[in-house]
């Protein structure tokens, strides 16, 4: 992957915002440093660096993709309340184990719960 200026940029910023932001919220942060920036520049380059393995993507089914610079394999939970998405605690062993059991070869595997984050779950206890 050659270097681009924007590129760097927008990787900084992934790593800067760690709540899983989007595209847009990237640029948002991104346009200030360097205002001649595009969102679709944004969107090149994010798919350069997940294609590159630089930065993770995160597909929650019906919203925006969320960019991760945490590489290694974690699951996460999306926020139904907030939106947010945060790091979620699930047993590797036993969605390698679920894998393992399936026909045919698993390329990749992803796995996103829906709920309450922890602030929301307080809140709503309250």
């Amino acid at each position: 992957m050659r270097y681009s200026k924007q590129r760097e940029l927008v990787l900084q910023k992934v790593e800067q915002l760690c709540d899983h932001p989007t595209a847009e919220e990237i640029f948002d942060l991104a346009v200030r440093e360097c205002p001649g920036l595009s969102l679709g520049t944004v969107y090149r380059n994010l798919n350069s660096l997940v294609d590159a393995g630089r930065v993770r993507r995160v597909s929650i089914p019906g919203k925006a993709d969320r960019f991760d610079h945490t590489l290694g394999w974690h699951s996460h939970l999306y926020c139904n309340c907030c939106g947010r998405v945060v790091d979620a605690d699930v047993d590797e062993k036993q969605v390698m184990k679920l894998v393992r059991n399936q026909k045919g070869v698993v390329q990749d595997c992803a796995v996103v719960l829906f709920g309450l984050c922890e602030a929301c779950a307080a809140k709503q206890a309250q």
